[in-house]
């Protein structure tokens, strides 16, 4: 699917919770989720819903027996890893507030941390 120009991939939360995230952005949030998880960390992940479906917003508790799908549109095989916007989304999945996804931060300039 094509949002924007962007591919829109999805992530599922035990096959029934949904929720529709650009190609590049579900592939820092991946990393993000399996680095700790692989730790043994769980930790909240909170996402806005699209106001076709009635907005709001969504909060998943992500633990290391969670059952997780990340459905990607296109191969990311070779994409580009952006270390600022990952270290960016590891602190708010390290923070009480949990994981959410921020703007990606452009080359060479620090993230912001707040929504």
């Amino acid at each position: 699917m094509v949002d924007g120009g962007h591919l829109v991939g999805r992530f599922i939360y035990e096959g029934n919770v949904k929720t529709e995230v650009e190609d590049r952005a579900l592939l820092h949030l991946q990393l993000v989720m399996t680095a700790k998880l692989r730790r043994g960390e769980p930790f909240g992940f909170s996402w806005r819903e699209d106001y076709s479906i009635g907005g709001g917003r969504t909060t998943v508790w992500v633990h290391p027996g969670s059952n997780l799908v990340f459905k990607y549109d296109q191969d990311l095989g070779h994409a580009h890893v952006n270390a600022h916007w990952t270290e960016a989304l590891a602190a708010t999945a390290n923070a009480p507030s949990g994981l959410y996804l921020l703007p990606e931060p452009a080359p060479g300039h620090p993230p912001r941390t707040q929504a």
